[in-house]
């Protein structure tokens, strides 16, 4: 029967349906592409280089955890799912001991802690399964604390407050923990705070030793809390912090939960998506349902229990918000700053545990429809991570095929398009590939989104330097290659012949600007890429493949190349998304003397946006004069491809 599974049992079921069922098809995210890299690709010294000003003792973690597990993704997914399963666990084992008499409490509140939908970076899963090892370390040692395991207790508490700083202030719960262990204690509450206090003074201890640390030891400017924290604080008024409590305190209560009402959208979404969605709530709510507990003590109990369980929630909520309180720092919903809601879930756990413990039992269902929606919000973003991993894979199985080598001190620029990558997060994946055997401090390629840098130049030999904090990378911009990405579309190297005035390119991208400074000199014709494993089986060649081997062939003037290409291309049934795709089989056609085949695409093209495709089109054909021998087909065409577009002269 379903009823007699365990408890842990139960929170992996759930860990599993909310986290787990796409984790096949998951990749490497933001931070996780830069941080393995380095440390898989420039190894463990330059790993430790890397932390050495952001918390060199997590490092050490780090070093353990990367001689276990390869570079690939699937076992990070794997392995981060069950840290955050073993964090749930560790909680609901606490809550059953400070909370013997409510054996239902603590299954919702290890539930609401597993699934809480304020942080959605799951999948980030080589940087935060360190931080739910972190989580789990904390957790551990309270449950070895309440069972009077001292010593280990003492060794975890330490870990956590050595290893990083998130949850550092949630540390000074522990009296209150202890406090309330004692409670059914026959003793008055004179006593028990006598003992209270007896109890938390080696960890007290070992908390002063971690804030002397940090302010004397791991002073740098990431690490400490302390005097700057103080010294950045006195800028802000009393008021500017008091409406950041406010706002933090709902954006990870309130706002954080109604965000499980964000229900698939099947024209974006797609059936599939929303018929699994729908099985997920299911089977969430089938797995709480046919594994829930009754009470078995009195509503005045009851209440009283509650109490406890509000304290300890506010209490947490307290203790999460002053690092971000006392320096102006904003918590957000947003990717990537919703990590900053860790800290805080703990609290919004036991907070809204004791709530639903409160309503009369007739309610308690509500508990059911809350992890149903939950577990489905986090399939729905697993999703989103799934789509951005494609989309991210694409772009440079694409660029490999344009570029099949880069000269090295090459500068890459390409858009925003990818939600969950930064642009150095795209500049170790490109590192990665391009660089496979550097193993060295001296890096080869940088990728920037030029909305991003907004101290870099788009002007020609000006240089540029950039600290990877684990190596350096020394280039120019007269170096640069700068390339659109925006699928359906094919990726596509820009050409400072036309795109400089291409209004196809949002202006909001700069690409337009930076078109200006893009080569093809740097890209050459001549095997140097290799895509890792992680990036599975090369994609079937459609439309994007030849249109990318015909621009590298247009690149070294392969005229018969590019037409021989275009055939295959035009041949498949698939068209181009964007009609400046056609432009490099136009300029084929022209060299190859096909003026008929030339002029037919090219009107293709114009009809998609006269007003926006009209003057590139008389760019193209402006260079097509330029560099083909003047005949009477050629004069001819030249006179109704200018006469069509509305050329000026």
């Amino acid at each position: 029967m379903l009823k007699r599974i365990h408890p842990t049992l139960t929170l992996l079921l759930l860990a599993i349906i909310s986290y787990g069922l796409l984790i096949p098809q998951l990749g490497f995210y933001w931070d996780d592409l830069p941080m393995s890299w380095i440390r898989y690709q420039l190894g463990a010294d330059a790993m430790t280089r890397y932390f050495s000003t952001n918390r060199p003792v997590w490092a050490l973690l780090y070093q353990i955890t990367t001689r276990i597990l390869p570079h690939q993704p699937i076992y990070w997914q794997i392995f981060a799912l069950i840290w955050r399963w073993l964090g749930a666990v560790v909680l609901f084992a606490i809550g059953k001991h400070l909370f013997p008499k409510n054996p239902k409490f603590p299954l919702a509140l290890s539930a609401l802690f597993l699934l809480y939908p304020g942080f959605n970076q799951q999948w980030t899963s080589y940087l935060y399964s360190h931080f739910f090892i972190v989580i789990f370390f904390f957790l551990i040692s309270y449950l070895l604390m309440l069972r009077g395991k001292t010593i280990p207790a003492l060794i975890f508490s330490a870990l956590n407050l050595w290893m990083m700083e998130y949850f550092f202030v949630l540390e000074l719960i522990r009296p209150f923990v202890i406090f309330t262990s004692l409670r059914a204690e026959p003793s008055s509450w004179q006593i028990r705070l006598k003992t209270t206090f007896k109890l938390y003074l080696p960890y007290l201890a070992v908390f002063i030793l971690a804030v002397l640390s940090r302010l004397f030891i791991f002073n740098n400017q990431v690490y400490q809390i302390g005097l700057e924290e103080e010294t950045t604080a006195s800028a802000f008024s009393v008021l500017d912090m008091l409406k950041n409590v406010f706002a933090s305190l709902w954006v990870t209560t309130g706002a954080a939960w109604g965000q499980v009402f964000q229900f698939p959208v099947l024209s974006t979404d797609g059936p599939r998506t929303t018929v699994v969605y729908i099985m997920v709530l299911l089977l969430t709510g089938g797995v709480v349902f046919f594994t829930r507990e009754e009470n078995n003590h009195t509503d005045q109990e009851s209440r009283a229990e509650v109490k406890w369980m509000l304290g300890m929630g506010i209490l947490l909520l307290g203790l999460a918000g002053p690092p971000f309180w006392l320096t102006g720092v904003p918590v957000s919903l947003g990717f990537p700053a919703n990590r900053a809601t860790l800290s805080f879930m703990f609290g919004v756990s036991f907070l809204l545990a004791g709530l639903l413990e409160w309503l009369p039992i007739r309610f308690r269902h509500i508990l059911i429809v809350i992890l149903a929606l939950a577990a489905g919000r986090q399939f729905l973003w697993s999703n989103e991570f799934r789509r951005d991993w494609v989309e991210h894979k694409n772009m440079f199985w694409q660029m490999t095929w344009r570029a099949p080598s880069l000269q090295e001190d090459t500068i890459v620029l390409v858009n925003e398009q990818l939600e969950y990558y930064a642009d150095n997060s795209l500049g170790a994946a490109l590192n990665w590939i391009y660089a496979p055997d550097n193993h060295s401090d001296q890096i080869n390629y940088v990728l920037f989104y030029p909305t991003n840098r907004k101290t870099l130049s788009l002007q020609p030999n000006t240089p540029l330097e950039y600290d990877f904090l684990a190596g350096k990378f020394l280039g120019s911009t007269s170096q640069t290659v700068v390339f659109y990405y925006a699928p359906p579309k094919c990726l596509r190297l820009l050409d400072p012949e036309i795109d400089t005035i291409n209004k196809l390119i949002p202006d909001d991208t700069l690409l337009r600007d930076a078109a200006y400074i893009s080569s093809s000199k740097q890209i050459l014709n001549e095997s140097g890429a290799v895509m890792p494993h992680a990036y599975g089986e090369e994609p079937s060649h459609g439309w994007c493949y030849y249109f990318q081997k015909a621009d590298l062939a247009r690149q070294y003037r392969n005229w018969e190349e590019v037409t021989r290409l275009g055939q295959v291309a035009f041949s498949l049934g698939d068209y181009p998304n964007d009609p400046v795709e056609r432009f490099v089989y136009i300029e084929g056609y022209a060299h190859t003397e096909d003026w008929k085949k030339a002029v037919e695409l090219s009107k293709l093209s114009y009809k998609v946006s006269k007003p926006y495709v009209g003057p590139l089109l008389c760019k193209l054909w402006d260079r097509i004069e330029r560099e083909t021998d003047a005949s009477p087909e050629q004069v001819e065409t030249l006179g109704e491809v200018r006469s069509e577009f509305e050329c000026i002269p």
